[in-house]
């Protein structure tokens, strides 16, 4: 069977769900400043329940989003604390699931500028570049490897890209794709031009995130077929669409059949096409994490990093 590299879950959705704070448009990253201990619980959960990749609580620390919401002079701040978080919570939590291979990774978080899904907000490319060489400066030193989140457009994506791959560390382009089952950004380019752009660039692998658990498998056969390592991890939002930039998520609805049953059985299907890269996205939980694991041990699976 495969060596599948198991990813952690929605990291930011599951420290707001923890918080007693009232959900701030920077979500995470002002729990982070103000209780910390919750993001070190978190990632040791999700650790726990098998994931062999954690992300940096930073999606939405980018110097365009910080300045907008008052804390442009934090940006260095919310880079390290994240990073020192993560190191703790690996030191803290156990990793004896039974059924994983390889140390845990970090990874950097590279997300959209300026807004989740809504690309007639983003930068251009040149744009884009000189804000990712500050975030990857920030993180370069602190992780193994980067995961480039929810990319809703090419030219955004192909700058993050360009901007990671300046380190010579690997990286991996994760593309949010419209719900309807088109196989097009949420920018309505179409999938397939999409990859003809990125692949030359080399990514490490690609993959599909923060969109519906159907379109991703609608779309992938398309990344079967590009020659690099793909998967996905989805949302359990029951639409996007009312989120607007600079809003909260808790105008967001949760799907209540995703459970992690259900959500295994998406993953599984993936895997059988090909798949070597999954975890969870918004509103996947430990719970959705640990249940995948024992889905894939039990199937002969083994459970890794993206080493």
């Amino acid at each position: 069977m495969a060596e599948i590299a198991l990813l952690d879950g929605g990291l930011g959705q599951e420290i707001n769900n923890r918080s007693r704070a009232d959900t701030h448009p920077l979500w995470s990253v002002k729990v982070m400043f103000d209780a910390p201990d919750v993001v070190i619980d978190v990632h040791s959960d999700f650790i726990e329940a098998g994931a062999r990749v954690i992300c940096l609580n930073t999606y939405t620390a980018t110097p365009t989003r910080m300045e907008r919401h008052g804390l442009g002079d934090r940006f260095e701040e919310a880079h390290v604390t994240a990073a020192r978080l993560a190191t703790t919570a690996i030191a803290h939590a156990g990793t004896n699931t039974g059924h994983t291979a390889g140390p845990v990774q970090i990874a950097g978080c590279i997300p959209p500028l300026v807004a989740s899904y809504v690309s007639d907000v983003s930068r251009n490319y040149a744009q884009s570049l000189i804000e990712y060489r500050q975030i990857v400066d920030q993180q370069k030193d602190s992780v193994d490897l980067f995961l480039i989140e929810t990319m809703s457009n090419i030219d955004e994506a192909s700058a993050a890209l360009d901007a990671v791959r300046e380190t010579g560390k690997p990286v991996y382009v994760g593309l949010t794709i419209s719900d309807d089952l088109s196989n097009t950004l949420r920018s309505g380019e179409n999938l397939e031009d999409v990859l003809t752009v990125l692949l030359p660039r080399k990514p490490d692998g690609i993959f599909l995130n923060c969109s519906s658990p159907e379109a991703i498998t609608r779309a992938m056969p398309l990344l079967a077929g590009t020659g690099v390592r793909f998967g996905g991890y989805a949302n359990g939002f029951t639409s996007i669409d009312s989120l607007k930039p600079g809003g909260i998520v808790d105008v967001l609805e949760v799907r209540k059949d995703m459970t992690p049953e259900a959500y295994a059985d998406y993953v599984l299907h993936w895997i059988d096409i090909g798949a070597t890269i999954v975890g969870g996205c918004c509103e996947v939980g430990p719970d959705h994490i640990r249940y995948l694991a024992n889905r894939l041990a039990a199937s002969g699976h083994i459970i890794s990093n993206l080493g």
